[in-house]
């Protein structure tokens, strides 16, 4: 992992994610723990680029460049002022979580430490999050 960061962004940083526009009262804002939704998503067959076979977030240096650079960009975004779009996430077919818009910010605030983080979720998939919800 990452050294942690000078300061974690604030949640008031955070807004819609571009991706939902025009459907976003088919999705609710949930501040979502980090470590169980990586020991979900970890099952996904997209979690090899940034999870190692335990679960856990790998070095930067054992990611792949393209990883990598998407790692480098995403911290440059979080450590400026800029607006963060919410991740959103859902169940998917194998009734694990899945990160669809924002991935590459969960994930790398999720390795410079941030334990909780401001998701879309679908509406129908309430529910299914009570464990997931900080």
């Amino acid at each position: 992992m990452s050294s942690p960061l000078p300061a974690v962004p604030s949640f008031d940083r955070f807004q819609d994610n571009s991706a939902l526009k025009g459907r976003e009262e088919k999705f609710l804002v949930l501040d979502i723990k980090v470590a169980p939704v990586l020991a979900s998503w970890q099952e996904s067959i997209f979690a090899h680029e940034w999870l190692t076979s335990d679960g856990q977030i790998r070095k930067m240096s054992d990611m792949t460049d393209k990883v990598q650079a998407r790692r480098k960009d995403i911290e440059k975004l979080i450590l400026g002022n800029a607006p963060l779009e919410r991740p959103v996430l859902g169940i998917g077919i194998l009734d694990n979580i899945e990160i669809g818009a924002g991935k590459d910010l969960f994930l790398s605030l999720a390795a410079l430490g941030m334990s909780t983080i401001p998701v879309h979720i679908p509406r129908s998939h309430e529910n299914d999050f009570r464990m997931f919800i900080r």
